[in-house]
């Protein structure tokens, strides 16, 4: 059982991390700030808070109990583990003088969509 409550804990920070990361590339693009450090580690920060998260719901199916709403939010949860990561993949293949925000605000927004929506078909509120 703690290891659902940690599992489902997890979702606000991988909600505020992500609000974090939307917040600062979007500060980013309107102050037409030069691509830094700082939005590096924001995003890594928002990558390892949406895989320990996935990691432990991955666990929690082995001990838990699977009910058939699960299937979408499985679906959902790999979804955005995937997008979370082809932004930092696309991200390091720039050079650095290319590097923008603009694929942290967007990618971010998928995301956070993505487990909105996979709390939601698991019939949880997703605050």
């Amino acid at each position: 059982m703690m290891l659902f409550h940690a599992h489902s804990g997890f979702r606000y920070l991988v909600l505020l991390t992500g609000v974090i990361v939307i917040l600062y590339a979007l500060w980013g693009v309107f102050s037409k700030r030069p691509y830094d450090k700082t939005m590096r580690v924001l995003s890594l920060s928002f990558i390892l808070s949406v895989d320990l998260t996935a990691l432990l719901g991955v666990s929690y199916l082995f001990v838990g109990t699977f009910y058939p709403q699960l299937g979408g939010h499985i679906v959902t949860m790999i979804l955005a583990v995937i997008v979370a990561h082809v932004v930092s993949a696309v991200m390091k293949r720039r050079p650095v003088e290319e590097r923008t925000y603009m694929p942290h605000v967007v990618g971010t927004a998928i995301v956070l969509g993505l487990v909105a929506t996979g709390i939601l078909a698991i019939g949880r509120p997703v605050l």
